[in-house]
């Protein structure tokens, strides 16, 4: 008989082992089907908001337009007198600094990512014509528009 129980002691211990195995596996297999089931619904909601683009157009409507101030006439400091104002009137100037040249007769916007509302918005903001909106979408560019300031500046909203 001792050897019987010498034997079922090994057995316990190896249970007692495979048992603490067994609860570890089954709670990362917990957490693994929650992210699973989380990640799930999060997928289904994405693919249920995509054919409701009327409440998303609004909120990018309303949210602050990020603005690259360009300096395309020569005259120093005009970009930053046009990023105060811009700021004044709540839109986001990121970057600030000087176009390829210095003779740009007309101020334009560049509309950089395909929305043109966002582009007339500048526009009327500033008083610069609707004609003058170009649209160059550049997806390497982490903004929504650029603002060039051409030797007409003194017509423009800021600076009257």
């Amino acid at each position: 008989m001792k050897g019987k129980t010498r034997s079922n002691q090994p057995q316990k211990k190896i249970n007692l082992k495979s048992s603490t195995s067994n609860l570890f596996l089954n709670l990362i297999i917990t957490v693994l089907g929650i992210v699973i089931i989380f990640m799930a619904y999060s997928l289904y909601n994405k693919i249920s908001d995509n054919g409701n683009f009327s409440s998303n157009s609004t909120s990018v409507e309303n949210r602050i337009l990020q603005i690259e101030v360009l300096n395309g006439c020569g005259v120093s400091g005009i970009a930053d007198k046009m990023t105060d104002y811009l700021r004044k009137n709540n839109f986001d100037v990121v970057q600030v600094g000087n176009y390829t040249s210095f003779d740009m007769d007309k101020s334009l916007v560049i509309d950089r990512t395909g929305n043109k509302t966002n582009a007339e918005k500048i526009a009327t903001a500033l008083g610069i014509n609707k004609k003058n909106i170009v649209q160059q979408i550049n997806s390497d560019y982490f903004l929504d528009c650029s603002v060039v300031i051409g030797k007409d500046y003194f017509q423009l909203k800021p600076f009257n």
